[in-house]
């Protein structure tokens, strides 16, 4: 088929990997040619490197980094793609990985995706160029994202969540009942009046789903809000609490969705003159180091990073071939740590 010959069919390419000839054919140029504009863009022409990147981007075509060239050997290297670590609560998580798979002699590749598709989809695209064994993921899974990681046999692992239907296996907990269990909690102890900060994210907002579905049902009072950018931080703290003091009614206990922002309303209020938890109480989550250690102590919701981190290293090393795990849902449940500050 040449280029004149229409758009490849990509029905017919599901559930395998299009090939160098795929492109060649769809560009109306050389396997040979292909080639060179993977290994050097530059020394194609013009014309001809964009008919390339376009055949390339309607293939879905990947090419194969691995030192080697053969799609079926291991690899050895893991794909741990994560938004950010500046206060991140992945920390653990990621630390717990990189320890045992190195201990192990795998390589791990760890890649920052920020908040951007586009990213996301090229550090994808990159790990399975060099046909890494597995890739960990904490983000949303996009169409492309998902069309790319069901052509490769690389074991895609979401941590951090339990979606529906994984594309691969998934390790994680319920957001939606951990904000629902944050809302029974600051009922039981008498707290009417919350405020919820919720970070731009999908799973800080099944959270936040949680927490008001369980308190206007048994409340019947909607809780005051505000949003944050993702990541949330300490610095986001001071708008934050301004927002706080010109609403009608002051809140008597305002949920975070971090401990690093809980630190911060905690500083903000304690330098209004407020008592903390008296006036006004504080709910962080992820159970970082700085909950213990802060004065007062910050309550907040744990989850064990670290067994995230050693189940999907088991789903990793316990694989046969291509197929996926019998149990394609771990959760590792979480658990509120009541402290000081609520």
């Amino acid at each position: 088929m040449t280029a004149s010959d229409g758009p490849i069919d990509l029905e017919d390419l599901t559930g395998k990997a299009a090939t160098l000839d795929d492109v060649a054919n769809r560009a109306g140029v050389s396997t040979a040619t292909v080639s060179r504009f993977i290994n050097n863009p530059t020394v194609v022409a013009k014309a001809t490197a964009e008919r390339i990147r376009e055949a390339i981007a309607e293939t879905g075509y990947i090419p194969n980094l691995l030192a080697g060239g053969l799609a079926s050997s291991k690899s050895k290297m893991v794909a741990v793609l994560i938004p950010y670590l500046t206060d991140s609560i992945f920390n653990d998580t990621i630390q717990t990985m990189v320890e045992e798979l190195s201990s192990a002699g795998t390589t791990v590749m760890l890649g920052l995706t920020g908040v951007s598709e586009a990213r996301t989809e090229d550090l994808i695209r990159a790990a399975i160029s060099r046909r890494v064994d597995a890739i960990i993921f904490t983000g949303p899974v996009t169409p492309n994202v998902e069309q790319m990681v069901r052509r490769s046999p690389a074991l895609f692992i979401q941590v951090w969540d339990l979606p529906e239907d994984p594309i691969g296996i998934a390790v994680g907990f319920s957001h939606h009942a951990a904000g629902r269990d944050i809302a029974r909690f600051l009922m039981s102890r008498g707290y009417r009046r919350p405020h919820v900060v919720t970070a731009q994210g999908a799973r800080a907002q099944m959270r936040r789903n949680g927490f008001v579905d369980e308190w206007t049902a048994s409340d019947g009072i909607a809780p005051t809000e505000a949003h944050v950018e993702v990541p949330s931080r300490f610095g986001h703290a001071r708008r934050i609490f301004a927002e706080i003091r010109r609403l009608d009614h002051m809140p008597d206990v305002v949920v975070c969705g971090s401990d690093y922002l809980a630190q911060g309303v905690i500083v903000e209020a304690l330098a209004a003159g407020l008592r903390v938890p008296e006036d006004i109480a504080v709910v962080g989550f992820g159970n970082s180091s700085i909950a213990g250690e802060m004065r007062p102590t910050i309550t907040s919701v744990e989850v064990d990073g670290a067994r995230i981190a050693r189940e999907a290293i088991a789903a990793i090393r316990n694989r046969k071939g291509t197929a996926l795990p019998p149990d394609r849902w771990i959760d590792v449940g979480f658990r509120l740590v009541a402290r000081e500050s609520a």
